[in-house]
């Protein structure tokens, strides 16, 4: 009778794949939830992260912004349109240094492309006719 107890006492520590299946489905539900609730809540200080503008990209800002909703306004909630608000701002510096920059007609690009490629080497070069090693030393 002592042999069944603990043959039993085995068996309900161990796992069936069934249940393994099971536990690893609700524990990716609830990963897949679970960071799901913190992106719900925005953060408050979006105002305080936006680069400084001229007149110039404020206005430019503006227009994107305006032209982007006048198409497509139906299509984004109260949030989304913050956060491309938020993007066009944030977008704008990097544009204004690259337009800063002066260039003519006639200027070539800043970087030509110059590809390394590192080619294999004929294993049979030296054992041709007249390429051996010893050839080289001889006068």
């Amino acid at each position: 009778m002592d042999e069944t107890t603990t043959t039993n006492s085995v068996n309900l520590s161990r796992i069936s794949r069934r249940e393994f299946a099971r536990r690893a489905a609700l524990a990716s539900a609830v990963a897949a939830v679970a960071p799901a609730a913190s992106i719900a809540t925005p953060a408050p200080q979006q105002a305080a992260d936006l680069p400084k503008l001229s007149p110039e990209g404020h206005a430019e800002v503006e227009a994107r912004i305006q032209s982007i909703f006048s198409q497509y306004a139906s299509r984004f909630s109260e949030a989304q349109k913050a956060d491309l608000r938020r993007l066009c701002n944030l977008a704008q510096p990097p544009l204004d240094r690259l337009r800063a920059y002066a260039l003519a007609n006639g200027d070539g690009p800043g970087l030509y492309l110059k590809p390394l490629l590192e080619r294999e080497k004929n294993p049979l070069e030296n054992t041709r006719v007249g390429k051996t090693p010893d050839a080289e030393t001889q006068p």
